[in-house]
């Protein structure tokens, strides 16, 4: 029994210096790199300065073209990332901040994101090779269920989120390996998809006071930004168009650009611009918001 017992605290031995070691090895390979995604660049950056900053969702990421601020003599990254809720757009905000970022203007596309305050997983695990390195990650992940876990046990969050900072993540890191996500200035433009499904029903929304779009006004307001919260296009087949309505009800300062532009040929799904309709909604933006 005593050699059995033996055998068994050995084996618990070599996995825990093991998951030490993969910790480490990791977390090295992570903590050096800028290029891969916007989570890593906005960590591993100096402090920038920045006359527009475009924080959200993919309605975000594909929907403000940064080059048509640029020619108007704006300074301009996006840093919208698909699948984002406003839990990881405030979490970006307050890293930029961490970071002593010098911003302007900042534009959060402020529509369906309203609706829930849940962490999306496959965003949110872009950010948990720093989770030990940034405290203004730990602070903002601290009253999740699964923190302690998370925080206190080796290489478990590399397993948890293994589809963003697994063993293929980290390799492509390793090595470099370049990817598009930075291109453009961060916007993502999307081509016509003659197969979108062009329909879509958000009667069950309902918007909620956000506690992470809070959070954002106050960072804005502490660091003398100027925010602008919009909403952003939908198609023309939309049921539960009403919520926009909620929306504006619940936060009059956020802006309504939901019906600025008209015809599914500028669409590349119901919820999404194509190239063509993202340069028209953001050029109206610009024309409305900073030319005037």
């Amino acid at each position: 029994m005593k050699q059995f017992l033996v055998f068994i605290g050995k084996i618990v031995l070599v996995l825990l210096l093991s998951a030490f070691a993969l910790d480490f090895i990791y977390t090295t390979v992570f903590a050096q790199s800028e290029a891969r995604n916007k989570v890593e660049n906005v960590i591993n950056s100096k402090p920038q300065d920045y006359d527009v900053i475009i924080l959200g969702t993919s309605r975000a990421n594909n929907h403000f073209v940064s080059e048509l601020f640029e020619k108007e003599g704006l300074k301009t990254f996006n840093y919208g990332m698909s699948g984002a809720h406003l839990f990881e757009t405030s979490l970006m905000l307050k890293l930029m901040i961490e970071r002593n970022w010098e911003i302007k203007n900042i534009i959060v596309e402020t529509d369906l994101n309203l609706s829930n305050e849940k962490r999306d997983d496959g965003t949110f695990g872009r950010f948990m090779p720093f989770l030990h390195k940034s405290e203004t990650i730990t602070n903002h992940f601290k009253k999740e269920a699964d923190f302690t876990e998370l925080y206190y046990v080796p290489f478990y969050r590399y397993i948890q989120f293994d589809e963003k900072v697994g063993f293929r993540a980290w390799y492509k890191t390793l090595l470099n390996e370049p990817t598009n996500t930075l291109a453009n200035n961060g916007y993502y433009p999307l081509g016509h998809n003659p197969k979108a499904n062009m329909k879509n029903n958000i009667e069950k929304l309902k918007p909620l006071r956000n506690r992470y779009f809070e959070e954002i006004k106050q960072i804005c307001k502490a660091n003398h930004i100027n925010l602008i919260a919009v909403t952003t296009p939908m198609c023309s087949n939309v049921k539960g168009m009403e919520y926009f309505k909620k929306v504006k009800a619940l936060y009059p300062e956020i802006k309504e650009y939901e019906h600025v532009v008209d015809g599914d040929e500028y669409f590349s799904s119901c919820g999404h611009l194509n190239d063509k309709g993202a340069r028209l909604y953001t050029a109206k933006i610009i024309e409305d918001l900073f030319k005037k």
